[in-house]
């Protein structure tokens, strides 16, 4: 198992965001979290990704598991050096006033003394430029001038370039056309196909979400409602009267 939550309760102040969720996924799994706005689903990834940020939620109880190990002391920087997870964070966060190629050099900078470093960072931009044409295209304009869906490309190249085995993603089909979104989780799939790359989504369109992974679990008020292989999810009535418009 690669990671593993046990009973993660979160807080902003005095207001409980997870009520003790557990949840696993396994190596090269593609597994889904759902559920409707303020259900808890990015602050179970912000939780996850041990961002710090004053608005980030506090771990209150529970403990995370990465390969066995507790990473509740773990900086998030750490997650990066060490090659554990990355998160592409809603809302893409790129760096506007740099180029789309200079975005993706930030991602390398925790690897700049690793003997190693300038081979393997020559591999990674070649895979994310294969696997995402228009960013080659566009590597030498600035980041701020490209479209929705070439930033979400950019934010998704952007983990890949830290060479984690495990990436989480935050809504990566908000605000994007239909042709790009579908784009976005071919590419997504593909990584997950030919790299065993290990992918945990948030999403809020159910239907992409169970058409994209291998299994899922249905947050609502900070607690875990529903799990099972996408297709069992599919066909729950439940889930489907709430999120499938049956």
């Amino acid at each position: 198992m690669l990671l593993e939550v046990k009973d993660l309760k979160v807080s902003y102040g005095n207001i409980e965001a997870l009520h003790g969720i557990s949840f696993d996924v396994n190596r090269g799994e593609i597994v889904t979290l759902i559920g409707a706005n303020g259900a808890g689903k990015t602050s179970t990834l912000m939780s996850l990704a041990r961002l710090g940020r004053p608005e980030a939620p506090v771990v209150k109880a529970g403990d995370i598991l990465f390969e066995g190990q507790s990473i509740l002391k773990t900086e998030p920087y750490e997650l990066i050096q060490k090659k554990m997870m990355c998160l592409v964070p809603e809302g893409r966060h790129i760096f506007g006033n740099l180029t789309v190629e200079e975005n993706l050099q930030m991602a390398c900078y925790g690897r700049r003394k690793n003997p190693d470093s300038k081979a393997r960072t020559a591999e990674l931009y070649d895979q994310v430029y294969d696997l995402f044409p228009r960013l080659y295209e566009r590597r030498r304009q600035r980041s701020e001038l490209l479209s929705g869906g070439e930033q979400q490309m950019l934010a998704v190249g952007r983990a890949l370039m830290t060479d984690s085995p495990f990436i989480m993603l935050d809504e990566p089909s908000m605000g994007l056309a239909p042709k790009l979104m579908f784009e976005m989780f071919r590419a997504l799939k593909q990584l997950n196909f030919t790299r065993q790359m290990t992918i945990l989504v948030v999403e809020q369109n159910a239907k992409v979400a169970f058409d994209f992974a291998d299994r899922g679990y249905v947050l609502a008020t900070g607690e875990i409602i529903a799990s099972g292989t996408s297709e069992q999810l599919r066909n729950n009535p439940e889930v489907q009267k709430a999120y499938l418009g049956g």
